[in-house]
């Protein structure tokens, strides 16, 4: 077992805790929004969908309760048997497969599966090619087909430091810089923007793309605990839904998720 899977499945425990934080649940709820608003029609028309780093299936889950079939793929086996593990427990076994694999090498029956989306989803930051792997990514993805990438925003890092730290030095250290580290999961990052892996996604064949923000405002209210209220959180929701299309807010949100479709 290579040192990364070892520290990712060490971080199994609190994973979960922020996957079911505000912060966690925003991420997955906006994402999805903003991927079912661009599926084809029929929209009860099941899909084949590719998740990839699906991780524990925060995603695929979601799908899969849409009526969709989802691969996921992921080189850490902790995170794909939770998502066995999750997937048993909403009665979705049927339409949630896992593949144990790299991105990068992937197994030939998904690289040739002509899946009609494929997600690419907190990925990209951890990645020192990013072009090879978005090509990866893109590879098993029908002509037509729908792909989603989502990474932290590098836009959004020396506002986060500044509002939540207060440390106004290294917010201006962190404007020139693309390194950062994930406490979580003990990693070090390299911070990309919706601009950069734009560029990639255009020059990969990749058209039609949609920019849009997540967590646009969620991570600079720095009252946490207010956020775990119902009500507020409610309305919090709104306004995240509200703004994760919308000029200029998606450039300054702590996520950045980009939608397009593959040149047929």
């Amino acid at each position: 077992m290579s040192d990364a899977t070892e520290k990712f499945d060490a971080a199994m425990s609190a994973w979960r805790e922020w996957q079911e934080a505000p912060w966690g649940r925003l991420r997955y709820t906006i994402a999805e929004a903003n991927l079912v608003r661009h599926f084809d029609e029929p929209a009860d028309s099941p899909l084949r969908v590719l998740d990839l780093a699906g991780g524990d299936g925060g995603d695929a889950l979601r799908l899969a309760a849409r009526g969709h079939h989802v691969t996921i793929v992921d080189y850490t086996p902790a995170m794909l048997t939770t998502a066995a593990e999750r997937a048993d427990a909403a009665g979705l076994t049927d339409l949630i497969a896992c593949v144990e694999a790299d991105v990068n090498a992937l197994p030939a029956e998904v690289a040739d599966g002509e899946f009609d989306v494929v997600l690419c989803h907190s990925l990209l930051q951890y990645v020192d090619d990013v072009r090879h792997t978005l090509a990866a990514s893109l590879a098993p993805l029908r002509s037509g087909g729908l792909f989603s990438a989502m990474a932290i925003n590098r836009h959004s890092v020396p506002l986060t430091v500044a509002v939540r730290e207060m440390d106004l030095a290294a917010a201006v250290a962190a404007l020139d810089t693309d390194q950062a580290r994930t406490q979580m999961f003990d990693s070090a990052l390299t911070l990309r923007t919706a601009e950069e892996i734009a560029r990639h996604l255009s020059d990969l064949g990749c058209q039609d793309l949609h920019h849009y923000g997540i967590r646009s405002v969620c991570d600079y209210i720095t009252d946490d605990a207010r956020k775990r209220d119902p009500a507020f959180y409610e309305d919090l929701e709104r306004l995240e839904l509200a703004l994760t299309g919308r000029h200029p807010y998606m450039h300054t949100a702590r996520l950045f998720q980009l939608v397009g479709r593959k040149l047929e």
